[in-house]
């Protein structure tokens, strides 16, 4: 979902939305917002942000913050075109010039399927790969026990395959529970995976507070949260050492800084999540750019041709060289929008696949 920002002097600015599958929503959040947004000066982010998250008594939630996530990222890009700087300067400049990134082996490929494209990856100059585990691809029935050991027997055959030398990881989508969780931990050897992504949902900290005393295996966490509030007790207790935070759900750049410093103060790296399109991957390299507490970038293969990076609808956006992403100087964002391309293109509904059990109950998706 994309969101353009216009300035009387001819300036705009692009933004995106995160929470996917709920567009209407955010949308009709956005048409709030414009009613007392117009005639604002698009250089004061802080202080609109402040305001768009401050004034109303609902605040928060993931709908109104992906809302702001997307109106920040353009105010962002509108500053820098207006500074005639790339994003990153208004960060605090850049410390890196290349954004490493990890790569999956998709949702579709299990077993040795997995491993062979873990192969390739790594061929290609990928040094972290994540995997999905057995069964994600379902679109009707999932069983996390059914799941768990053919995913550890597949992680363990993955790092004898690759070697000690290549990152590796899983993300379980938060569908398990804290006793699975623990039970396809304790199905691993020592050292097969480097960070585990969600195994559980994320409402409870004190869940994965007690994950966390049955293994050592490190954590990547964040990808839903929306706003520094909800990382405040993963951040502060030390349950994680991975963020992944999106910023086009928690508030944007403004608030993916302030989430971005609170977790150096504590050893967390980011490990941004980037599920969305060209806007949100500029964005997020932006900031991966300006702060030091900085791991890896989520990105797709480029032969997956799963049509995120389009080149019809932008025409100038980020390009992965090997498995690194180079930092734009361009003013802004760096990212251009062929709007009558998107203009031609209408309003399609997704909704995620309603998972069940195979006794009938509803489980995560």
């Amino acid at each position: 979902m994309l969101v353009k920002v216009e300035t009387d002097n001819g300036i705009f600015g692009w933004g995106e939305s995160g929470l996917s599958g709920r567009e209407k929503a955010v949308a009709g959040a956005i048409e709030h917002y414009r009613e007392f947004l117009i005639g604002r000066d698009p250089m004061q982010i802080s202080r609109i942000w402040q305001e768009v998250y401050r004034s109303q008594y609902f605040e928060g939630g993931r709908v109104l913050q992906a809302a702001i996530s997307a109106i920040d990222i353009a105010l962002h890009d509108i500053k820098g075109k207006a500074l005639g700087v790339p994003a990153y300067e208004l960060l605090g400049g850049k410390q890196r010039d290349r954004i490493p990134t990890f790569a999956s082996t998709g949702d579709e490929a299990e077993g040795d399927v997995a491993i062979e494209r873990a192969r390739e990856l790594r061929a290609q100059g990928w040094k972290a790969i994540r995997f999905f585990p057995v069964g994600q691809n379902s679109k009707d029935i999932f069983e996390p026990r059914e799941s768990i050991g053919a995913t550890a027997t597949m992680l363990n055959k993955a790092r004898e395959a690759l070697g000690d030398d290549v990152v590796l990881g899983i993300d379980y989508h938060h569908r398990l529970s804290v006793a699975e969780a623990a039970s396809f931990c304790n199905k691993l050897g020592r050292g097969v995976i480097d960070f585990l992504e969600e195994p559980i949902r994320d409402e409870t900290p004190e869940a994965y507070e007690s994950l966390r005393t049955m293994t050592d295996i490190p954590f990547a966490i964040g990808e839903e949260f929306a706003s520094k509030w909800q990382f405040l007790p993963y951040i502060e207790r030390g349950i994680h050492q991975f963020n992944r935070l999106d910023v086009c759900n928690v508030g944007g750049l403004t608030e993916a800084m302030k989430v971005a410093g609170w977790s150096e103060a504590h050893y967390v790296d980011l490990m941004p999540h980037n599920p969305l399109g060209p806007v949100c991957t500029a964005a997020t390299i932006h900031l991966a750019a300006a702060v030091p507490n900085f791991a890896w970038l989520e990105t797709r293969a480029p032969e997956a041709k799963l049509g995120f990076d389009n080149s019809d609808f932008f025409p100038v956006q980020p390009r992965l060289d090997g498995p690194d992403y180079p930092v734009s100087d361009l003013p802004g964002l760096g990212v251009e929008v062929n709007e009558e391309a998107v203009k031609a293109e209408s309003f399609r509904f997704w909704e995620a696949p309603h998972l069940k059990r195979r006794d009938g109950s509803v489980t995560n998706w």
